[in-house]
């Protein structure tokens, strides 16, 4: 991994067998971000996304291997109880160019991924919604 921060922004490289989720969050208490937004683009060939399923407040994940574009990367990074939190939805296509995605879990990086986060002024908390079990945005 490697990073390079301009102004309020930062470019990201991370690199083959890398966690995505983990990298981000050295980059983030490194940095001592506290509210930014996240972009992104590389190749997984290992990765878990889930879709959560209201009615019983939990995901349903499903991992997934082999060569796969990450397509879109996208979310935000917060506090949960004035700690580090982030919220990132990730989808990545196949071979034959079926796209698969959600609510990353977490990614192995094969190649490379390219990560914009753009810091923001200010700090927003989180806090489980009680009808969703949710941890909802609070400001």
């Amino acid at each position: 991994m490697d990073y390079r921060r301009f102004n309020d922004t930062i470019l990201l490289r991370i690199d083959r067998g890398e966690e995505i989720i983990e990298t981000v969050k050295k980059v983030a208490e490194t940095e001592h971000i506290r509210l930014a937004s996240v972009e992104a683009l590389g190749a997984t060939d290992d990765f878990t996304v889930g879709v959560y399923d209201t009615a019983a407040k939990k995901y349903d994940s499903k991992t997934f291997t082999g060569p796969h574009e990450i397509v879109s990367l996208t979310g935000t990074i917060t506090e949960k109880d004035g700690a580090f939190y982030q919220h990132l939805h990730m989808s990545a296509g196949n071979k034959a160019c079926e796209v698969f995605g959600g609510h990353l879990n977490r990614a192995k990086v094969s190649v490379t991924c390219e990560m914009v986060i753009r810091i923001l002024s200010g700090a927003v908390d989180r806090s489980p919604d009680p009808e969703t079990g949710v941890n909802l945005l609070r400001f």
